[in-house]
């Protein structure tokens, strides 16, 4: 013969549904909404930095320069070239992230494989953030309901 208790386990509690998952729900949804606000911070600051960094050299083709005085300008234009082909190739990507879905899961797993987990795992993030699986819209092929 069991006893009633007057609280559910937490084994049930998660089964249905009660107040342990409704908590889990809550410090997920808090922890993702300052951590956008963080972001958003960073992201403003970095604007205020970047500013900074123009106004004070004078001319965008100064800055590289201006950040390695000491190293040799022509090693300096190389990795600012790299830099740049890196951050337009990112932002290809952000501005249409599910038409490079399936791109994006190929060199997360690539990273994966030859053992960058770190970096795979935030490939596979950003896919997932902005070109998860199984959402469609109609201008994706998918026909609108009665259209």
């Amino acid at each position: 013969m069991s006893i009633p208790t007057t609280s559910p386990s937490p084994a049930d509690d998660a089964a249905d549904g009660g107040p342990l998952e409704d908590a889990a729900f809550e410090t997920m949804q808090t922890d993702a909404v300052l951590a956008g606000r963080a972001m958003s911070s960073g992201e403003f600051l970095a604007g205020l930095i970047t500013n900074a960094e123009l106004e004070t050299v004078g001319r965008p083709d100064r800055l590289a320069r201006d950040l390695w005085p000491d190293v040799d300008p022509v090693v300096v234009q190389e990795i600012w070239d790299r830099a740049l082909a890196v951050g337009l190739h990112a932002g290809r990507r952000q501005s249409s992230p599910r038409m490079f879905r399936d791109e994006m899961a190929r060199v997360s797993a690539k990273l994966s494989e030859a053992g960058f987990h770190a970096m795979a795992g935030l490939v596979g993030r950003s896919r997932r953030l902005v070109a998860p699986e199984g959402t469609s819209h109609p201008a994706d092929g998918e026909a609108g309901q009665g259209h």
